[in-house]
């Protein structure tokens, strides 16, 4: 039986692929401040704006390409029975052919609607003015932006609980719920920490090995060493 390998992964292993994070560059992202393109409060205040915003995310996404780090975890599925929960909204890991996906923060290839969050269409292009539900309410992109809750939270909390090894890959563990994960596995479950600047990890009953380097060298690490166990 396969050991369960439950990886957080954040925007560090994206930004390889030239996805870009609004946390290296003081809070804007793509020139925008996130409070005007990823809240609630953004979005009632300037739709089109944030309609527009997600419209190039989601063209850049459509030029952009797995890197080795998305690959090397796909792989590690022939070893071990591998969870992914990302708190990015790209669909790296997917087409990388990773199997178990968890998005914790919504997905930029999907859309919801207004007013029925369980509501949600694929959609690969520009979501528009008049895009609507069946029931005539407008679509919104289907991203979790700050100040709303996350619906996925208590899957990832079960998955974290049952892992045999636990990786935190590209993220710099600032972002809540997604951050508090980390406690919740079992303080015997081995935890390894990708990142090429980590954070301290405070109060960590684990045992815990942090690889400094970015995702694609740090995975590739990461596999010989789950390899060799």
């Amino acid at each position: 039986m396969k050991k369960k390998l439950v990886v957080l992964t954040g925007a560090g292993i994206s930004a390889e692929s030239g996805i870009k994070t609004f946390r290296d560059s003081d809070g804007l992202w793509e020139g925008h401040n996130v409070m005007d393109v990823a809240t609630p409060e953004g979005w009632h205040r300037n739709p089109a704006l944030v309609l527009d915003f997600y419209n190039q995310r989601r063209k850049q996404l459509k030029e952009v390409q797995p890197n080795l780090g998305h690959l090397i975890l796909a792989e590690l599925e022939n070893h071990f029975d591998v969870y992914i929960i990302t708190q990015n909204v790209d669909d790296l890991h997917e087409r990388a052919g990773s199997s178990n996906v968890l998005h914790l923060h919504g997905e930029l290839l999907k859309v919801r609607s207004t007013k029925n969050p369980n509501y949600i269409l694929d959609w690969q292009d520009d979501l528009n003015f008049g895009d609507l539900d069946e029931n005539k309410n407008q679509l919104r992109p289907h991203i979790v932006w700050f100040g709303e809750e996350v619906p996925a939270l208590d899957e990832a909390i079960t998955l974290t609980q049952s892992a045999d090894y636990f990786a935190v890959i590209g993220t710099s563990l600032q972002v809540y719920p997604a951050a508090g994960l980390i406690d919740f596995t079992h303080p015997e479950t081995p935890v390894f920490y990708i990142d090429p600047k980590p954070a301290k990890i405070p109060n960590l009953r684990n045992p815990l090995e942090v690889i400094p380097e970015v995702a694609s060298e740090g995975v590739a690490f990461l596999k010989e060493r789950l390899l060799n166990q």
